[in-house]
């Protein structure tokens, strides 16, 4: 079973920089937790500020670089076909192109700060044409705010617990495994109504 503060535990910052990448990408994986998890442990004294902000950064940056080429290559039909998955709709994907296209990189910015929108970036930045340099430096400007923020907020979490620390650590692991199992159960059930569907319509 996952269990996000065991994976730190094991893998410190290469768990954090792979997981950051992952979820920039789109992937359902814990990225804001593991940014908020990583600055607890700062606090702890079990990780290291500046490598949890290098990893975490590069990480970020990483995962939008790799959805910017995807979108770059492979274009509005990739997203408009498989967006689904991802609960895009046709009308969702409209405006957030037309967010993209006439802010140009401070979308990029702006999309870092706001769930459902900032693994997106990338992908509708190459679609729409952005050029990369104005990417790059949006994409890594905004990684440059959002991570230590997050970071900041898991650092202050361990501040304000004190004795209580520990306690919080072991809830948060209790949150995760339920999260996950929700997660995993939601996904069947979406996979098999779409499975089903697909059989009674043909």
């Amino acid at each position: 079973m996952f269990d996000l503060n065991a994976l730190i535990d094991r893998w410190r910052y290469l768990a954090i920089f792979v997981i950051v990448i992952l979820g920039n990408l789109g992937l359902p994986v814990p990225e804001e937790a593991v940014l908020i998890l990583a600055g607890f442990l700062v606090w702890g004294g079990k990780l290291q500020l500046r490598p949890v902000l290098a990893v975490s950064i590069m990480g970020a940056i990483v995962g939008d670089n790799l959805g910017y080429w995807a979108g770059r290559h492979y274009g509005q039909t990739a997203i408009r076909r498989y967006g689904h998955h991802l609960f895009i709709t046709e009308e969702r994907f409209e405006v957030m192109q037309r967010f993209v296209e006439r802010y140009g990189p401070m979308a990029v910015f702006v999309a870092r700060f706001l769930p459902g929108l900032r693994f997106l970036a990338g992908p509708l930045a190459g679609t729409a044409g952005l050029r990369f340099p104005s990417f790059l430096v949006s994409n890594a400007l905004g990684a440059t705010v959002y991570v230590p923020i997050m970071v900041g907020l898991g650092y202050a979490i361990g501040l304000g617990l004190g004795d209580y620390a520990e306690e919080f650590r072991r809830v948060v692991g209790e949150i995760e495994y339920a999260a996950l199992i929700v997660l995993i159960i939601l996904s069947v059930s979406l996979l098999g109504w779409r499975v089903f569907r697909a059989r009674t319509s043909g």
